[in-house]
């Protein structure tokens, strides 16, 4: 049988701590190791009870969530759960600092009665085993040893790839780091257009797309349909819509069924883009659990275009960008801190460093 999670809880009321454990109760795979009452007291309980995963409370009084979580990045990187009552829908601001300072997710804190707190429980339980799995690295990672190559030949285009006029991503769980990485490293002048699709709670998208403008030199927006996508800006589909391409090359946002169980779906913007595109576009997927955008890079790199998967031991969850791999639909497969450069190198006319990439990840 495998081990219980060890789940270490931080919270500085007694009540919360009483209602959390109750909750993480109702699953034999996870084991509540240790409580703390405030983050220094959860600093010195830390290298003795060696958790899989802390749920931190944000509002303390000597050290909040957010400082206790950079804390923890910088002394003993594990998996972070913020749960809090000030991480709802209207506090997108507070997540979006709280996972750029190292989280992973977070989860706000129950409310209802038995009914709510039963859902909240089976809810709070799928979350931590999720979360308990995923790799982190400490506040300033190293620069990974090598790139994971594809283990099997990976699928070539049908001619050369031509000057590239579109860009395409795709994310799920660990996206927004890695986006903020990404879009840190692009100049505000990005020679072509950015559409990004990334999986993401209700209500939280406008807080992500200003986090995001944050860290770009160029314009983070939302799609409008009829729209044509210009150099230099980033998309992000309508809330609970799939973003495509149409025949004239104008954005359109479609309220039709999940695809995968995804609404926005990566591989229905991918495809879209692959068929209006073809060989001068760009597709990147990044860290996510499940499969979504595995068909979507398929369809683009059998299109001719230049398909770049983050690494296995970069990505926070290596879901979907090996299901693109095992598929044979990643040209390159590169660490987080590479994707950014070779972007810059891609779309710059005159660089002849593409081929040599190229030649270096076969």
């Amino acid at each position: 049988m495998r081990k219980p999670i060890r789940v270490l809880l931080v919270d500085d009321s007694p009540l919360a701590l009483v209602l959390l454990q109750r909750m993480l109760s109702t699953s034999p795979e996870i084991e509540v190791v240790g409580v703390a009452t405030y983050g220094h007291q959860a600093l010195e309980l830390i290298p003795h009870l060696q958790p899989a995963l802390i749920c931190i409370d944000y509002h303390m009084p000597d050290m909040n969530g957010l400082e206790l979580t950079q804390e923890v990045m910088a002394r003993f990187p594990c998996p972070i759960l913020v749960v809090s009552s000030s991480v709802g829908e209207g506090d997108a601001d507070r997540v979006f600092t709280l996972l750029e300072a190292g989280a992973v997710d977070v989860f706000p804190k129950p409310r209802g009665g038995p009914a709510g707190l039963a859902l909240a429980a089976e809810q709070l339980v799928k979350k931590i085993k999720i979360v308990s799995g995923v790799r982190v690295h400490g506040r300033r990672p190293k620069k990974p040893a090598a790139s994971l190559a594809p283990e099997k030949p990976v699928l070539r285009a049908t001619g050369e790839v031509r000057a590239p006029r579109i860009l395409v991503i795709g994310a799920s769980t660990g996206g927004p780091q890695a986006l903020q990485a990404i879009f840190s490293g692009l100049s505000g002048n990005f020679p072509v257009p950015i559409l990004c699709v990334q999986h993401i709670s209700s209500g939280f998208l406008p807080g992500l797309v200003r986090w995001l403008g944050s860290h770009f030199r160029g314009v983070v927006q939302i799609a409008r349909s009829g729209e044509v996508p210009r150099s230099g800006q980033v998309y992000f589909p309508q809330e609970n819509t799939h973003l495509v391409i149409d025949e004239r090359g104008l954005m359109q946002s479609l309220d039709k069924p999940p695809v995968g169980g995804h609404r926005p779906s990566i591989t229905t913007t991918f495809c879209s883009v692959a068929e209006h595109y073809g060989n001068t576009a760009i597709g990147v997927l990044l860290t996510g659990m499940g499969r979504d955008g595995g068909e979507g890079m398929q369809a683009l790199a059998e299109a001719g275009a230049l398909t770049i998967c983050q690494d296995e031991a970069s990505s926070v969850i290596y879901g979907m960008p090996k299901d693109a791999v095992e598929r044979g639909a990643a040209r390159l497969v590169l660490p987080l801190n590479e994707i950014a450069p070779a972007l810059v190198e891609a779309v710059t006319p005159t660089a002849p460093g593409l081929s040599r990439r190229n030649q270096n990840r076969k």
